[in-house]
């Protein structure tokens, strides 16, 4: 069955996005930690190593990256001393990461060269009308409209992540089947214009779906985080297609709720003005007045809420009724 997708374009903060996932069981957050003696950092270091499975070879290498651990942590200590905070950091898995290396490392989106593409119905389906009626809250986790979370890996793919997730989410509305989907197939496969590991933009994801008349599953063309020659045997097994996608309206949250209280799709925030991360936006809500996004990532279900992170909304985000 052929569907059509409106997704829209994706972007998440990359310091955001790094800085959510809370490994409480390393770290205490009250602030008698401001100033942590260095055995104390050491030990944490030590814990927070076992606990991820690193292990250095090269020489120096850990007395190094302790050092960056040290600034991370001391980042996350001054964050959460600080008040009226509505979220606290932790420790993750980036932790011995400089923020260049983070960056070169685990986001894969890029700027677009002026090529960006749109879908046919751009700016129309979605954008804010008067008398919309959108529920107050939905999470398409509860709806069986979301696969399990996935890992990435080291491999700057999330552009292919956030389109799979896009994919995934309308199929199953359509057809009623979840089927996870092949980000590996457009990791090898969707060379015209994005780059593997080295990152993408999901437009040119969507077209390649088009285009190739569908895609695989991922059963079926497994990931394996990393580039690789295109399977054109499993590029033309085509288990779900879609024939056209549309981008909602760039920084309208409002337009945003309207398309997510339809399906799942792809976050555009305005949390910065590069495009450095893609995710998939599955549902909003509010809880003690304050709106939110909830939006799924792609570094694994350690992170954050479960792989999950509940991304703060505007004052454009109201809901009718009680959500404000």
């Amino acid at each position: 069955m052929r569907m059509r997708l409106f997704g829209s374009a994706a972007l998440l903060l990359a310091l955001l996005a790094v800085s959510s996932a809370l490994d409480q069981s390393i770290i205490s957050y009250d602030r008698s930690h401001g100033q942590r003696t260095d055995a104390e950092v050491r030990a944490i270091y030590e814990s927070w190593l076992v606990r991820h499975g690193k292990a250095y070879n090269a020489l120096g290498e850990k007395d190094r990256r302790l050092e960056i651990f040290k600034d991370n942590l001391l980042f996350i200590d001054e964050h959460n001393a600080a008040e009226n905070r509505t979220y606290r950091l932790g420790l993750n898995r980036f932790a011995d990461l400089t923020n260049e290396e983070y960056r070169s490392m685990y986001l894969g989106t890029k700027r677009s060269d002026g090529r960006r593409l749109h879908g046919k119905r751009a700016r129309e389906r979605y954008a804010a009308k008067v008398g919309d009626e959108l529920p107050d809250s939905i999470d398409w986790r509860k709806e069986g409209g979301v696969s399990d979370v996935k890992d990435q890996g080291s491999c700057g793919s999330c552009w292919a992540f956030s389109t799979v997730a896009a994919v995934e989410g309308i199929n199953k509305i359509v057809t009623g089947d979840l089927i996870s989907l092949s980000e590996q197939e457009l990791v090898d496969c969707d060379n015209s214009y994005n780059q593997g590991c080295n990152g993408g933009l999901m437009d040119y994801a969507f077209e390649f779906i088009i285009k190739n008349g569908g895609i695989d599953s991922e059963e079926d063309y497994p990931y394996k985080a990393a580039d690789g020659k295109c399977d054109q045997n499993r590029k033309n097994v085509k288990v779900v297609t879609i024939d056209d996608y549309e981008d909602v309206p760039v920084n309208d949250e409002k337009a945003l709720q309207k398309a997510v209280a339809n399906q799942p799709g792809i976050f555009t925030g305005t949390c910065g003005a590069a495009l450095d991360h893609g995710v998939a936006v599955v549902g909003y809500g509010t809880e003690n007045g304050v709106n939110y996004w909830i939006v799924r990532n792609s570094w694994g279900s350690s992170w954050g809420e479960e792989g999950y992170i509940r991304i703060r909304g505007t004052s454009t985000v109201q809901p009718p009724a009680s959500a404000g």
